[in-house]
């Protein structure tokens, strides 16, 4: 297998072991590659009740093998029919520098996800228990404004735009909420990583009040915010 795939399947195998609920997990990255559990199972040359019952956690956590055959299946099935997937998450690996996809096991609403990463509300604070988010992008401020094509930001949003952006490399605040501005797509909640509100640029705010996106910013450390997230 291509070392790309090799990553990418190292990658999600590591995601599902260290979950807190590896069947959410399993069940996730599965539909995530659009197979069905008949799909599958029959790919494995297993019965569809054994998926069913790891994505329900009726069987006790999976060992090393079965989460390897398990993401070997789900790469393979998807390369078999033009990778489609596999490549989009390839993509995502490469660019990692400038930006990362983490998708949550479980929706988390935008109160919640505040306090997690002990976040001042800047703007529109009103819709924040309304707001679903089923992932967050860390995307690098300044790279992403120089190296991001247009046509490259919807690959921001991973599997779903119900999600949090995380920038980091913040001066001001204003030139991510541009990026946003212009952009279709837009996410479910700004963050604005090592800065403080009283120093936000008056357009960011302005621009964000406008696109009726939830602004935060927070000064918790990246790495705690990080570990916090990525076990959701």
């Amino acid at each position: 297998m291509d070392k790309r795939y090799e990553k990418l399947a190292h990658s999600i195998a590591s995601e599902i072991i260290f979950s807190n609920s590896y069947g959410k997990t399993m069940k996730k990255w599965r539909e995530l590659f659009g197979i069905s559990q008949t799909g599958l199972s029959e790919y494995l040359g297993i019965n569809p009740s054994t998926i069913s019952d790891y994505e329900s956690e009726r069987r006790k956590n999976p060992g090393i093998n079965v989460v390897k055959r398990f993401v070997l299946s789900l790469i393979e099935i998807d390369l078999e029919t033009g990778g489609k997937i596999v490549n989009k998450y390839v993509h995502n690996l490469d660019t990692e520098k400038i930006y990362y996809v983490h998708e949550f096991a479980s929706v988390i609403n935008g109160l919640d996800f505040v306090k997690l990463i002990e976040g001042e509300v800047i703007t529109n604070e009103d819709i924040l228990e309304r707001v679903r988010i089923y992932g967050f992008t860390l995307v690098n401020s300044l790279q992403a404004i120089m190296e991001i094509q247009s046509d490259d930001f919807p690959k921001l949003f991973g599997s779903a735009q119900e999600r949090a952006f995380i920038f980091t490399d913040v001066s001001t605040g204003r030139s991510p909420l541009v990026v946003v501005r212009v952009n279709t797509t837009k996410p479910s909640i700004v963050v604005l990583h090592g800065i403080k509100g009283e120093t936000l640029d008056k357009l960011a705010i302005a621009l964000a009040k406008r696109e009726r996106i939830p602004l935060v910013v927070t000064t918790k450390k990246l790495e705690d915010i990080e570990n916090i997230l990525k076990k959701l």
